[in-house]
């Protein structure tokens, strides 16, 4: 199966490896959705991050064994994102590591604490889509836009253990198998992330403030507002460390204070970027799908490599600013009533001159490659089961060409599950 040639030469970000980054300090990348890193203090290992499943942990720990045989005394979670906090057990191994992360720690896949209603059935679904389980690697699933597409499954979420420590506001030392780190509460991608500082070598763990893609100022999979100004704010947090060697909770590290320094600037200009983009259209009365369809980062940021659109995308950026700032409503009195999907498909089937004639039409723009618009015929068909099987497969087709041609792993994810489900 085809698909974008930028997507497919990223995977080599994601190939695995165990990377020495300084003397006694590692990161594993390419065994899991997610990277694992390892101290080696005196007496004992710091291990920061630790992977979604429990095949996978085991196969990071493998390789660690291989450099030392220390126990686990430390484990810090830089955020509560479940490819980060699910393999805790197994690095503990059977003992009882001190366990650290911030005082907000709170995940939206994994149960933490007191139980409340929540909409867990749709967000494990709209997970699965956006990253791609079930498609085959690495013909349709070639890379999680922040990871590889063939990390392993087995134990998805079950190794996870509560924080035994949860961090305050503010900068803070520890001291841990004789080496000396600093933790420090660092909003970004989630509001309960921090930060691993290690000033003896100057390394600095950012988690997923920063990685390899445009970030993702929002998940498809469906997620509460990510503050962007907040964001932005992190990453000259980040500059201000000076580090000499950046290591993310995705992707590959980055060394050289100025390089680093660059990149983080960047990174940070074009989450500002989004924001003023965003609220001068808002400003100016244009919709959500308006200010999505224009909005571009200017060349200077849009050509560098770790600022295309793998993971997080600038119009789903927009959208979310949009929403995350004045609500769902777009401001035309319009849509404070909108008809329900099935109604408003039936009056415009009706209106083209009915069911035979939207079908065509869909069936034309598909072999145009037009396929926004087909999906959007087929999706009416549908709602009001007129030529369902047809528009079903015209359907199944045009996600399927929508797919290879999008640079977007979480949206090439999504288009191809949900093409595998409509063709059940």
């Amino acid at each position: 199966m085809a698909a974008h040639p930028s997507l497919v030469k990223l995977s080599e970000e994601f190939r695995k490896d165990v990377i020495e980054l300084a003397p006694n300090h590692y990161i594993a990348v390419g065994y899991a959705a997610s990277n694992v890193h390892m101290i080696v203090g005196d007496d004992g290992v710091i291990i920061i991050d630790t992977t979604e499943t429990t095949k996978a942990a085991s196969n990071v720990f493998a390789e660690f064994r291989k450099i030392t045989d220390k126990p686990v005394k430390t484990i810090i979670l830089t955020h509560s994102h479940r490819d980060h906090i699910s393999g805790a057990s197994i690095f503990a191994e059977g003992g009882s590591p001190d366990i650290y992360a911030s005082h907000h720690f709170k995940s939206d896949l994994v149960v933490v604490g007191e139980k409340r209603p929540t909409p867990t059935e749709i967000m494990i679904e709209r997970t699965k889509r956006q990253f791609g389980m079930g498609l085959s690697w690495p013909e349709e699933r070639v890379n999680l836009g922040v990871g590889p597409g063939d990390r392993p499954l087995e134990g998805m979420g079950q190794g996870f253990l509560p924080p035994t420590k949860l961090m305050p506001e503010g900068r803070h030392k520890i001291l841990s198998c004789g080496v000396e780190i600093e933790l420090m509460l660092a909003q970004g991608e989630t509001p309960d992330h921090m930060i691993v500082w290690s000033p003896a070598h100057k390394v600095l763990f950012c988690g997923d403030n920063f990685y390899h893609s445009f970030p993702n100022l929002y998940a498809i999979r469906g997620t509460a507002y990510r503050d962007f100004n907040s964001w932005a704010d992190t990453m000259d947090i980040l500059s201000s460390f000076n580090a000499e060697i950046l290591s993310p909770g995705h992707s590959r590290p980055i060394y050289g204070a100025q390089n680093i320094r660059s990149v983080l600037e960047d990174y940070r200009d074009a989450i500002r970027h989004v924001v003023s983009e965003t609220a001068k259209g808002m400003n100016e009365g244009k919709t959500p799908d308006e200010i999505a369809q224009e909005i571009q980062l200017p060349t200077a940021l849009a050509d560098k490599p770790y600022l295309q659109e793998f993971y997080g995308k600038v119009s789903y950026a927009a959208r979310a600013y949009f929403a995350g700032t004045v609500g769902w409503f777009d401001g035309n009195p319009t849509n404070l009533n909108r008809m329900a999907p099935a109604t408003e498909a039936e009056k415009i089937i009706t209106l083209a001159g009915g069911a035979d004639r939207v079908l065509e039409t869909a069936q034309k723009a598909h072999k145009k490659s037009d396929n926004q618009w087909a999906l959007a015929l087929c999706d009416r068909l549908i709602a009001v089961d007129h030529h369902r099987e047809e528009a079903t497969q015209i359907k199944i087709s045009a996600l399927r060409q929508m797919a290879d041609k999008e640079i977007n792993a979480p949206a090439r994810n999504y288009y191809l599950v949900c093409a595998k489900d409509l063709a059940k």
